[in-house]
């Protein structure tokens, strides 16, 4: 029996003994051309369905992520100063009076007992995300938001902010000028005009991290991967895919959700070079029946294995158009009446040419025929809406309405 040493050198390109590559390997840029294929999508605007032609598979490292891999929120407070007159009303944010004055106090300025009154310093808190494997002395994105009633915080300063994880040990410290994509400004009559959000704002590689999560590959015997979307399908081609790799049954679907792995101890550079190996293995992932419907835009997708039992459909469009004008009423010239203007109202309705259209013939109708079919009909995807739910009323749609 080969080892893994082998099959890993006969894998290789340039290797004149191993067996044929596999073409699922020289699919990268071909699946980049056909990662939406399979979906159907009816903007508001248009006036049809588009269906694509084919359907791509993924590498495993796009559809699932290796459990315990992850990041870490980390959440602090501080000030932020340097404000033009748009920070805190310290009478109506206690808060920002009592930060400001324990740094003060910290720096060796006493202002207990005076009287502090600035709109230049905004209390604030300062969130980050702590990627997986950060190394002290990396640096990380922090986004700021006001607490108190600041205006804005266009041209402000955070001072150094400690940022604490669940545990509630610090993790990274955050300082630096804050930038907005909003702004706000007004007059001295009372108008103003606010674009974006200007007591949002983020400090790019603004937080230094001082503390490590450790997390050892080397030392792991057993290894899950987690699917972003749990399919128990996909899971099962993912551990298919990964036996026929290895050459031995190493992976297992534990459950839709996750595929269970057994490092192999003779692979060559360890678990590491396992997991990278892996997660560029390509897999056909499978997809749940449904359709979601966006109500107010009008945008519907059609997932790839709708199916439809045979029904004849029909559509009809109702339309009323009501029109005011204003005429005169002009009495006889010897009669002793006066000219008056008259309102006149004029109503027509229009119930279109809605014709009988025959979803299919046979049980389970793929999604080519079905917009074919719709698409006949010249229904607008807000018609197309209620379609669907007729459809489904009717127990005649073998999938899944997501309605937001």
């Amino acid at each position: 029996m080969r080892s893994v040493s082998d099959r890993l050198a006969e894998s290789r390109p340039g290797s004149g003994t191993g067996p044929a590559p596999d073409p699922l390997r020289g699919e990268h840029a071909r699946a980049f051309f056909l990662a939406l294929a399979g979906i159907t999508l009816a903007l508001g605007a248009g006036t049809g369905l588009m269906v694509p032609t084919a359907f791509a598979s993924s590498r495993i490292k796009d559809i699932a992520d290796i459990e315990g891999v992850r990041e870490n929120q980390l959440v602090g407070y501080g000030l932020v100063v340097g404000l033009q007159g748009t920070g805190d009303s310290l009478r109506n944010a206690p808060f920002t009076r009592q930060s400001l004055e324990s740094m003060l106090e910290r720096l060796g300025v006493n202002v207990r007992n005076a009287g502090i009154n600035t709109a230049n310093v905004a209390a604030v808190t300062v969130t980050a995300n702590l990627p997986a494997f950060s190394s002290q002395g990396s640096r990380i994105d922090v986004t700021v938001s006001a607490l108190g009633d600041s205006r804005s915080l266009q041209g402000g300063q955070l001072l150094v902010t400690p940022l604490i994880g669940a545990d509630g040990q610090v993790y990274a410290v955050a300082q630096g000028p804050v930038a907005i994509a909003g702004f706000s400004a007004g007059g001295r009559t009372g108008s103003s005009v606010t674009r974006g959000v200007p007591t949002n704002g983020r400090i790019p590689s603004g937080a230094l991290v001082e503390r490590e999560i450790r997390f050892d590959f080397a030392r792991m015997t057993n290894l899950r991967l987690s699917l972003r979307n749990p399919d128990l399908t996909t899971a099962q081609r993912m551990a298919s895919k990964i036996n026929a790799f290895i050459g031995s049954p190493v992976a297992e679907a534990a459950n839709p959700g996750a595929v269970r792995v057994t490092p192999p101890p003779e692979y060559p550079g360890g678990v590491v070079r396992l997991l990278s190996d892996i997660e560029n293995l390509q897999v056909e992932p499978d997809q749940q029946a449904r359709i979601v419907i966006d109500e107010v835009s009008g945008i519907i997708v059609l997932g790839e294995n709708v199916r439809v039992s045979s029904v004849a459909l029909a559509q009809g469009a109702l339309t009323i158009a009501v029109s005011e004008s204003t005429g005169v009423s002009q009495p006889n010239p010897l009669a002793a009446g006066q000219t008056v203007p008259v309102a006149e109202t004029a109503i027509a309705v229009d119930e279109g040419q809605g014709g009988l259209a025959l979803l299919g013939q046979g049980g389970g109708v793929p999604l080519r025929e079905i917009v074919s079919g719709l698409n006949a009909l010249g229904v607008s995807p807000r018609d197309l809406i209620a379609i669907l739910q007729a459809l489904k009323a009717a127990g005649a749609l073998q999938a899944e309405i997501e309605a937001f």
